[in-house]
């Protein structure tokens, strides 16, 4: 199974890479080039460059799932028949019951993804607001909240009185989440670049515990950004848009849900061989430690550091904290000095930092989480100190203070 979700990568790589040139040629014919955004939103200097890049991102992603989920479920012959036909593909014959199993999951995640990247294309081409989307956005959360158990801490249910409490807690992740990654997308190759790294790390630890459906999903996530990167790296020839943007935020978000990081049913340690054929909602193998939940949280920390930052500055100057502006975690650091590539490598490698970090506390010892968690809020202090000694109100402050010379 492991040479077979590898395959994935480049399988959605080679899928995202033309649509992206394909695209590209498109929007300059057709203009559907970057615009100036909603009213009283701040953006830089437009470039006519195509914002229609996740329309690339999302077909590389979503149709080889598509494909073999309608095979699985209407033509089940079909997928028993190319296995016979290639040895190679042998081990995924144990998994089709499961994948058959959480169609009705699959649907309501694909449709979710849908009705996001189609709002998101819209809102490139005629701005719709920020509620909008966030009440998309919310429904979404909440269609996959819903559905077969797809919770965070379902653990809690029973002292609680019901799911209610669970799926509040999901329905905010999620928001959080697909929000954190749309207001990335303010610099060339930002988001995309952060969103791979963030992906790379989840498959890791999704292979480590051999969830291989999800490992798959992460695995076409990171071809189709792959392909989209070529384009998007700085400098940009396509940018994804809202289309885009919404879309790997919500699937990133969705994949954390349904991976399982600690079952509370099996003992630490203990290798659960009985659930190795259960797929996007259950250990399938290896060591089991509560404090694994957390990893989500260690490998995203960057990006949510990002949101939690800018939403705080604009509501403490009394504005909207959906309308955009340039006063990003990015933006800030171009204003220290960094170049704008040198501020997307940054923030690249500070999250492929904290995210190597968040893969090994499955494995971890409680007092050995304790230093990666320690080591993470460190990283963001030392970024919150660096940001606050640099700016321009605590200058200010520090020469009044100053005696003249």
């Amino acid at each position: 199974m492991l040479l077979v979700c590898l395959l994935l990568i480049p399988l959605a790589a080679c899928l995202s890479l033309p649509l992206c040139a394909l695209l590209i040629r498109l929007g300059h014919r057709y203009q559907t080039l970057d615009g100036p955004g909603v009213a009283g939103q701040v953006k830089a200097q437009a470039r006519r460059i195509p914002n229609t890049g996740g329309i690339a991102i999302v077909a590389a992603f979503a149709l080889p799932i598509l494909g073999p989920l309608l095979v699985v479920v209407l033509a089940p012959g079909v997928i028993d028949a190319l296995i016979d036909a290639l040895p190679a593909l042998e081990p995924a014959r144990a998994h089709i019951p499961g994948l058959r199993d959480r169609a009705p999951l699959a649907g309501v995640f694909l449709g979710a993804i849908l009705v996001l990247h189609v709002l998101g294309v819209i809102d490139d081409r005629r701005p719709l607001g920020p509620w909008l989307k966030l009440g998309a956005i919310l429904a979404a959360a909440a269609g996959v909240a819903l559905t077969d158990q797809s919770r965070l801490l379902t653990l809690l249910d029973p002292y609680v009185g019901g799911a209610w409490l669970s799926v509040a807690i999901t329905v905010l992740w999620i928001g959080v989440v697909t929000n954190a990654f749309n207001f990335m997308d303010n610099m060339d190759g930002l988001s995309g670049g952060t969103a791979l790294c963030a992906a790379a790390c989840f498959l890791a630890a999704a292979i480590l515990s051999q969830q291989w459906f999800i490992a798959s999903c992460l695995a076409l996530l990171i071809g189709a950004l792959l392909g989209f990167l070529w384009f998007n790296f700085p400098p940009a020839r396509v940018f994804m848009g809202d289309g885009g943007s919404l879309v790997i935020g919500f699937v990133l978000a969705v994949l954390t849900v349904r991976t399982t990081y600690y079952d509370p049913g099996l003992l630490d340690g203990v290798r659960a061989a009985e659930a190795s054929l259960i797929e996007g909602g259950a250990v399938a193998g290896g060591p089991t430690r509560w404090h694994a939940v957390f990893m989500p949280l260690v490998i995203l920390a960057v990006p949510l550091y990002d949101f939690l930052s800018v939403t705080t500055i604009r509501l403490s100057q009394g504005r909207s904290p959906f309308v955009g502006d340039l006063q990003h975690f990015s933006h800030r650091l171009v204003k220290r000095g960094l170049s704008k590539r040198g501020a997307v490598l940054v923030i690249w490698g500070f999250t492929l930092v904290t995210g190597i970090s968040g893969v090994t506390l499955a494995s971890l010892e409680p007092w050995q989480a304790v230093l990666v968690g320690v080591q993470t809020a460190l990283i963001l202090g030392v970024i919150a100190a660096f940001e606050y000694a640099s700016s321009d109100a605590h200058r200010k402050r520090r020469d009044e203070r100053s005696p003249p010379a």
